[in-house]
């Protein structure tokens, strides 16, 4: 199943992480915006050239290192059309580059609705007489707390399509547990959802012993991710908030299981804006984004 392929890029570069590329002009180089606004104009579709061009440059650098990319779908939305159109650009570029693709658009409604998401993100769409890719992303986050009739269209493209979702179980922002820590009979609210990810997950257990139903767990909660490692044996983590949210490498060490594996911890800002941080110029943004992705797989693979 897809998560197969994830997991066999993770044991080909040693290196259990994930890309985010949620960019915002902010952080991208004078150099790069001033190239696509001389050409475009300061107007959306100027800002959608030059987030294509930085995430162009960021793959480059990345794509012989780290297995994955997460593109983030609200920091394209927020440029209308032509942001989306870079979405897909981005997905389209890094599938080229050998990068297994997770859009993190947390998506979900009723049933119907459900299908056409899935069928966006994950698999065709009906055109005259054929059909067609309209994102072709490997994998999409989606939001579970509507139920599993909300779900079942995503699982069922998953198995037709050879495709994973993440469903959001503990999230990683602070207040999560206003609702997630609640108890539902003799579960808290999350561990009742983990459950629905076992449980809808079980005919697709792959040769490494996943399926294709993951959770998003948050490296905020270290207790959480070893509490759900054990009550959950055979759903694959994204695990979001290493760096920036405060999540450290030695707590990491709960989401994976004993061959190391289990879990993929995705960082974005602090490998995009790594420029930044070490106050080089934006020229170096690439260079200076793969060394905080490899510095990032040295500290997790210590740590695990």
């Amino acid at each position: 199943m897809s998560f197969s392929r994830l997991i066999s890029g993770i044991k080909k570069m040693n290196n259990p992480t994930v890309a985010g590329l949620d960019p915002k002009l902010d952080f991208i180089p004078e150099h790069i915006k001033n190239k696509s606004f001389s050409e475009y104009g300061e107007t959306l579709a100027g800002a959608a050239d030059a987030l294509l061009q930085f995430n162009i440059g960021l793959i480059d650098a990345l794509c012989d290192i780290v297995p994955a990319v997460k593109p983030q779908s609200a920091y394209y939305e927020m440029y209308g059309f032509e942001g989306v159109k870079t979405l897909a650009k981005t997905i389209e570029y890094a599938k080229s580059k050998g990068m297994f693709v997770i859009v993190d658009g947390k998506r979900n409604d009723i049933g119907p609705t459900a299908s056409a998401y899935a069928a966006a993100y994950l698999g065709e769409t009906a055109v005259g007489g054929g059909k067609l890719s309209a994102f072709g992303a490997d994998a999409l986050t989606v939001n579970g707390y509507l139920g599993t009739d909300g779900l079942t269209p995503f699982t069922d493209i998953c198995k037709a399509n050879d495709k994973g979702i993440f469903i959001l179980v503990k999230t990683s922002n602070k207040s999560s547990g206003e609702l997630q820590d609640k108890n539902l009979d003799d579960k808290t609210v999350y561990e009742f959802m983990g459950q629905i990810c076992e449980n809808l997950g079980a005919d697709t257990v792959d040769e490494y012993g996943y399926s294709a139903v993951g959770a998003v767990v948050g490296a905020t909660y270290p207790e959480q991710l070893t509490e759900l490692r054990k009550k959950l044996p055979h759903t694959f983590f994204l695990v979001p908030g290493y760096g920036a949210q405060g999540g450290g490498a030695a707590g990491l060490r709960g989401a994976f299981d004993e061959n190391g594996l289990g879990a993929v911890v995705n960082s974005s800002r602090a490998i995009m804006c790594a420029y930044k941080t070490e106050n080089a110029p934006g020229e170096a943004f690439a260079e200076a984004a793969r060394r905080e992705a490899l510095r990032m797989r040295d500290d997790i693979n210590a740590n695990i």
